[in-house]
């Protein structure tokens, strides 16, 4: 077995998966200004909707994270 071949091949193997994507990735928190964008909803009815708890909200440090499962939850609640 030529192993500097197999290595080679590892190594092209690696540097695709990392170029190429399979799936592209979602995210799943936002920043507020992102939410605000997404949904249409002014920043000050966006924080009375986390107040009420009808949106998630996750703080990792300083930064305010909403949860996109949630935006996705409110509008299904509000569609008409």
């Amino acid at each position: 077995m030529d192993w500097k071949l197999l290595s080679r091949q590892m190594q092209l193997d690696e540097e695709r998966s990392a170029t190429a994507p399979d799936e592209a990735i979602s995210p799943i928190t936002v920043r507020i200004p992102v939410a605000i964008k997404m949904t249409g909803i002014g920043r000050s009815k966006l924080y009375q909707l986390i107040a009420r708890g009808e949106i998630d909200r996750v703080k990792i440090g300083t930064a305010t994270l909403i949860t996109v499962e949630s935006l996705q939850r409110l509008m299904e609640r509000n569609r008409r």
